[in-house]
């Protein structure tokens, strides 16, 4: 891939990332208690478990399942989501942007603590600071939401959680929530900064979980949902490269509860974390996909060559797909071995697509006219597909 089409795709990943950050620090939607559906045996001991935010795209599934193996949970945030399990945990409220932890500072001055705190929408090092301040000897356990973009580079195929971590150029501390979501270059390089102001602070009690991407049920960015949504429609869809490009992702239910189950388990380190188990490429992925659906779509392979020229991008205009190759060879191939070492299963494709389907159809009936938020258009896609077409072919 030449530099200006590579910049291009990274600025669109940046763009993507930027909304799955919103969706993840924001919490952007409410759950129903029977969307994941997963029987949960009690756990051998109750823990104490305090999740910093709960109401966005994880949070949910790690209360639930939580609740669901007899663990206590109380949840830290603004308190603009009212979800329905309200009434099974102790809300504590506060402002991480305005490091406000007074809610929590006066439980600790009762002599409060938690055997495991989950810190999910942590991506300054200034909100790990903060929460140390008033946790630091106080709770067993630290885990930390951070993400395979926290890596230094994505060339190298098959790298696992030893590779080395972005730098940041500057006093990452200094770096805000706001300044963050002004510029999401420096995505990167700050969450890096907030895994090691995690260890500064937790040191052998922290645990490090970099997920890939996030989806399924609740992911307002439609970074997956593009492709059920489409393939639902039917018709002819625009699909990118050979289908032999590999692909990751992690259902948000499996991330939720694998986390739980970490906890638990009090296991410590990095962790990459996405699936399946298995290599799976663009074509098995989308035609798993089309599987679930009852409209007939045909997928029309489009060389990543011809797309370029068409400045159709990796992972905005084709969400999921990146090339395996250049600077992107790494990106989907890193190794998830440790996570499955230590407890991480995988929902099915099918799974995954009927569960999002079904969210999708819950939402307000604006958000659904207005279709996806990633992917190509609807316009953009026939036109490059009839250009493919009209292509003389040697």
């Amino acid at each position: 891939m030449n530099p200006d089409r590579m910049n291009h795709h990274r600025r669109d990943i940046l763009k993507l990332g930027a909304l799955a950050f919103a969706a993840v620090a924001t919490g952007a939607h409410a759950m129903t208690e029977d969307e994941d559906n997963v029987p949960a045996p009690r756990a051998a001991k109750a823990l104490d478990i305090l999740i910093l935010g709960g109401t966005g795209l994880t949070g949910p599934h790690q209360v639930r399942y939580a609740l669901a193996r007899g663990h206590r949970v109380t949840i830290f945030n603004r308190g603009r989501k009212q979800p329905e399990w309200l009434g099974q945990v102790e809300q504590l409220l506060g402002d991480r942007d305005k490091n406000d932890y007074a809610s929590i500072a006066a439980e600790v001055a009762k002599g409060r603590r938690w055997d495991a705190v989950i810190d999910n929408p942590s991506s300054v090092p200034a909100w790990i600071r903060d929460a140390a301040k008033v946790l630091k000897g106080h709770v067993d356990g630290y885990t930390m939401i951070s993400s395979v973009s926290a890596y230094a580079e994505n060339a190298t195929p098959g790298q696992d959680e030893t590779a080395a971590l972005a730098t940041f150029d500057g006093d990452a501390l200094k770096e805000t929530n706001a300044s963050l979501r002004a510029d999401m270059t420096k995505y990167a390089g700050l969450k890096a900064a907030a895994e090691a102001e995690t260890r500064r602070h937790f040191g052998d009690r922290a645990t490090i979980v970099r997920p890939g991407l996030i989806v399924g049920p609740g992911d307002d960015t439609d970074r997956f949902t593009y492709w059920p949504l489409r393939l639902a429609r039917g018709g002819e869809v625009l699909c990118p490269g050979d289908g032999r490009d590999p692909v990751k992702f992690i259902d948000a239910r499996d991330l939720g509860e694998w986390m739980i189950r970490l906890a638990e388990n009090n296991a410590r380190g990095a962790f990459n974390a996405f699936g399946p188990d298995y290599h799976l490429d663009m074509a098995a992925l989308l035609y798993g996909i089309r599987a679930s659906t009852t409209a007939g779509a045909t997928l029309t392979f489009v060389p990543t060559e011809f797309l370029e020229a068409q400045n159709v991008s990796p992972w905005g205009d084709m969400p999921v797909w990146v090339p395996n190759s250049g600077d992107s060879a790494g990106f989907h191939t890193r190794s998830n071995a440790k996570a499955i070492a230590t407890g991480l299963t995988f929902r099915s494709i099918a799974d995954t697509t009927a569960a999002t389907l079904a969210w999708f159809a819950a939402q307000p009936e604006e958000r659904r006219k207005a279709g996806s938020r990633s992917g190509i258009t609807v316009e953009r896609e026939a036109e490059v597909l009839a250009a493919w077409k009209a292509k003389p072919k040697s």
